[in-house]
């Protein structure tokens, strides 16, 4: 069983050098391929306290807590995964990782024998250093796979996020 952690900003965002307003976040477009190709259960990560809507001043508070290792509080934790096999991450790159609200999350579950995949979507950077930092924070679970996307070509990656879910889960 197929188990879709996703955290998506939709309003402003960074797209092809520009901010652009989206009416849905490029990370949740890419979880909602991910359940229509594989599968399972799709979690939305929230954070108690939104990010502001101005996307400058979100990525000045997304640095922030960067810098401290912060775990923001969400609105829904998920504690248990015992039925999945599989947990696919699915994110932004924010300053070359996932953000916060996603370590928040991984870190309330026990991920000793699951299968780990990773997708990011971004504006040029790939995955950053967010492979690393899953494999030195959560040892126990085993990274199978990574895919970056990027964010502006979500909405067409739908062929894409296929090719690499045979190649990786299937």
């Amino acid at each position: 069983m197929n188990l879709i952690l996703y955290y998506s900003r939709k309003g402003e965002n960074y797209v092809n050098g520009k901010i652009e307003n989206l009416p849905k976040g490029n990370s949740e477009i890419c979880a909602e391929s991910l359940k229509d190709i594989l599968g399972g259960d799709l979690f939305e990560i929230e954070t108690v306290k939104p990010y502001s809507t101005d996307y400058t001043t979100c990525t000045q508070e997304a640095l922030a807590e960067y810098k401290a290792s912060a775990r923001p509080t969400l609105k829904t934790m998920l504690t248990d995964v015992s039925g999945y096999d599989n947990i696919i991450v699915c994110g932004p790159c924010w300053w070359g990782t996932y953000p916060m609200a996603v370590f928040t999350q991984l870190d309330a579950l026990d991920l000793s024998g699951k299968n780990l995949y990773l997708i990011m979507t971004h504006e040029g950077s790939g995955l950053g250093h967010a492979q690393r930092d899953i494999q030195k924070m959560y040892p126990e679970a085993a990274i199978i796979g990574s895919l970056a996307i990027h964010g502006a070509d979500a909405a067409k990656s739908h062929q894409a996020i296929t090719n690499w879910a045979t190649q990786n889960i299937y």
